[in-house]
């Protein structure tokens, strides 16, 4: 195959890198001093997050999402904040369209049936909840299948809020988000943004598979991780046995679930989750 068109083969089928990041509103994890009143709750999605500037729909990293022509003209000219979303235990369905060529004819059904969950209006003036009428508003107007605005509600009480998420949990969810009423659109990490989650969870990188023993011998017994922070760390539990005999690859990215944390500083009780693909 002639080099040039290797060359544009790469360019349709990988998502384009941007030089400039979209200015997104990121999470900080759930404490509990805050005023849980003054915060309206919902799902935390389990898909892949999306940001549409008006004309292209982004990572959270910049990279310009390939999505089909039919999905575009459903989307105004308005910047707007979601998630794609299949359902509940579907994020690596997400994840996995996200790289595909969008208008592959096999692809269409997938298209058809992934939801673009809103949950932010990144342009418009005040507080949340003025954005979520607006959101609810365009909603309404456009009148598409595929998008629609994340529900919303209130809490009175930790004890509330806590008994939400296990019922959230034990339904499938990946827990509960938390957007403070008052607040403006702002990129960044603050208490704008809270998520709470039965589990918390990380990023790492893959260095190394090490052998398994016993039961697993002659498959995957655990992996050589690096963490964010540099630190290494061993992870054995969570996979299957499909994943134990075609493991994560060397310098993927997987994320891992953990409970706190141990005195040396690492996760405690690591167990893999799931690829990051939509990195």
């Amino acid at each position: 195959m002639p080099l040039l068109l290797c060359f544009f083969l790469l360019l349709v089928t990988s998502p384009v890198a941007l030089s400039e990041t979209p200015d997104i509103t990121l999470a900080q994890i759930y404490r509990d001093d805050l005023d849980v009143t003054a915060y309206v709750i919902s799902e935390k999605y389990d898909g892949v997050r999306a940001y549409w500037d008006g004309q292209q729909l982004l990572t959270r990293q910049g990279n310009a999402l390939p999505i089909p022509d039919f999905f575009r003209r459903q989307l105004p000219a308005q910047p707007l904040d979601g998630e794609l979303w299949f359902g509940r235990g579907e994020f690596s369905r997400a994840a996995a369209l996200v790289q595909r060529l969008p208008d592959h004819a096999e692809y269409q059904p997938e298209w058809q049936e992934v939801r673009y969950m809103l949950f932010d209006a990144p342009q418009q003036p005040g507080g949340f909840m003025q954005r979520l009428d607006f959101l609810q508003s365009l909603a309404d107007a456009v009148q598409r299948p595929q998008l629609l605005v994340a529900p919303q509600w209130t809490v009175s009480s930790h004890g509330e809020l806590q008994q939400q998420l296990q019922e959230f949990t034990e339904a499938g969810a990946e827990g509960l988000m938390l957007r403070h009423q008052q607040a403006p659109y702002r990129g960044g990490r603050s208490s704008d943004l809270i998520k709470l989650k039965a589990f918390d969870d990380a990023e790492a990188t893959v260095l190394e598979h090490l052998p398994g023993k016993g039961k697993f011998k002659g498959m995957l017994g655990s992996v050589l991780v690096r963490l964010d922070n540099g630190r290494e760390l061993r992870i054995g539990s969570g996979f299957t046995d499909a994943e134990r005999l075609t493991p994560p690859p060397v310098g993927s990215r997987i994320t891992f679930q953990y409970q706190g944390y141990t005195s040396t500083g690492l996760p405690r009780f690591a167990r893999y989750w799931r690829p990051r693909t939509d990195e």
